[in-house]
């Protein structure tokens, strides 16, 4: 004689499953140039990745970066980064980076020569204005920027400072 067993619910044949939360979003931010917009026109922006170790990327993702001082060079046809202060990893013994050293970035080719005319041809800048992580992988947000004198500084503080007047009137009204 054959026997079945009913089978008892379980908690999930009652409910469907849920979503999970988002552990990771498409762009976690770890740095940003903020005088970079102040200090440079910015003609065009870029999104190129980096040539890291691993003591570096583990750095990165504990946040420790700056880029004030970084910009980009043009060398034997590549595209370099350099002064990019990733600080040294605590718990990497000798394996650890130098904080400054020179990285490579890795770009399109066609991308790369447009960046050699501009930098080369027009006398444009190589800036970095953003580093982060997008889908686990750390990009570098790059700009072709035009020095700004003086005085075009003041004439961007003048136009922010009228807009910023009318959008308060705008909102008391």
């Amino acid at each position: 004689m054959l026997r079945t067993h009913a089978r008892t619910p379980h908690a999930s044949d009652r409910f469907p499953p849920m979503a999970k939360p988002d552990d990771n979003p498409e762009h976690v931010s770890i740095a940003k140039h903020r005088r970079a917009r102040h200090d440079y026109a910015i003609l065009d922006t870029y999104e190129a990745g980096l040539v890291l170790t691993g003591s570096e990327v583990k750095s990165l993702r504990d946040g420790k970066a700056n880029l004030s001082d970084a910009y980009g060079i043009v060398r034997n046809g590549e595209i370099f980064l350099l002064n990019l202060h990733i600080s040294p990893y605590e718990r990497a013994s000798y394996n650890n980076h130098e904080p400054t050293r020179t990285r490579k970035l890795l770009l399109h080719k066609r991308e790369i020569r447009r960046l050699i005319g501009a930098v080369e041809r027009q006398g444009l800048t190589l800036v970095p204005l953003e580093l982060y992580f997008k889908r686990g992988v750390a990009k570098v947000a790059m700009a072709l920027g035009k020095g700004k004198k003086l005085h075009d500084k003041r004439d961007a503080e003048k136009q922010r400072d009228a807009d910023r007047e009318i959008a308060r009137a705008v909102r008391t009204r």
